[in-house]
């Protein structure tokens, strides 16, 4: 595992990516993975109930499937937080066949106001987490024709998250899009320009061998500040 430990937007970050062991059922290997995440937590003063953010990557489709479960059934409750999970052989060094990466946060407030707000009707994955005055948006996808078009409609899905979060553009401190690897950089920055969406404070690209529904494309994670 690796643990970076970092300040940013006036609060203190733990970003933690662990592999699951191999020899056992995902399912189980990745609850084991959630115990030594909330192990090198605990010396730091925090919890899995400080988590703000969980990307779940499976060797295969499978095992991001199983990874998933996992998940759910451990972030649960007041402890659920934006999400997003992805297929990607690269991203392996071990012979696992889940990960995780987690952005647990330190909140300003010694008992912050922390609220999953769910989809309508809901799924298996939040719309977006509520914690200490920063928004945390979970992944979200598109099953249009095109890369590009992709692109647009999950710009478009995002605008009606930050209405329903009482956010907008102005206050997103940073844009995520993880894309299908050999996926053409180039035209997904013209879209971004084209819709004005590159005024975000930081923006990073990462790619991936696919996503939870094989029309998938790409995936975007926004974070932004309340308004």
């Amino acid at each position: 595992m690796e643990t970076k430990i970092f300040f940013w937007l006036g609060r203190e970050f733990v970003e933690i990516c662990g592999e699951a062991r191999a020899g056992v059922s995902v399912q189980s290997a990745t609850a084991e993975l959630f115990q030594k995440l909330a192990d090198t937590l605990s010396p730091l003063g925090l919890s899995l109930d400080n988590t703000a953010r969980i990307r779940v990557f499976g060797r295969d489709r499978q095992a991001r499937t199983d990874a998933t479960a996992a998940r759910s059934m451990i972030l649960n409750g007041s402890r659920r937080a934006a999400s997003s999970s992805f297929i990607s052989q690269e991203w392996f060094d071990s012979a696992g066949a889940g990960g995780l990466e987690l952005l647990a946060m330190r909140p300003l407030n010694s008992a912050p106001a922390r609220k999953p707000v769910d989809f309508e009707p809901p799924r298996n994955y939040l719309r977006y987490l509520e914690y200490d005055s920063v928004l945390f948006f979970s992944g979200f996808t598109s099953e249009a024709a095109t890369l590009e078009q992709q692109v647009g409609e999950v710009l478009t899905t995002l605008d009606g998250a930050f209405a329903k979060a009482k956010t907008d553009w102005s206050k997103v401190v940073k844009l995520s899009l993880l894309l299908q690897r050999g996926a053409n950089l180039d035209s997904v920055k013209r879209i971004l320009a084209q819709k004005n969406r590159l005024s975000a404070a930081e923006i990073e690209f990462t790619f991936v061998g696919g996503f939870a529904g094989e029309k998938y494309l790409v995936e975007i994670e926004a974070t932004a500040l309340l308004s």
